[in-house]
């Protein structure tokens, strides 16, 4: 019993270390747009990369987002 305790309590340490933290980007059309992981800056295109709740990979303009922050 206490080896099956055991071995949930480490399961679930490790699936909480997977998660990833979100973030919030804030455009200036006022959206709020919720992003799982650090959004990528791309200095040469000019766009922020990141994925959205889907799991896709999604591309913004920098020039559109205000602010970004971890939630």
């Amino acid at each position: 019993m206490k080896l099956s305790a055991s071995i949930c309590l480490v399961l679930l340490a490790a699936l909480a270390g997977c998660s990833s933290t979100q973030y919030i980007m804030s455009t200036k059309e006022g959206r709020m747009i919720v992003s799982h992981g650090k959004p990528d800056l791309d200095e040469k295109a000019g766009s922020y990369e990141y994925r959205d709740a889907d799991g896709k990979r999604v591309t913004i303009m920098k020039s559109d987002v205000v602010q970004i922050m971890e939630r």
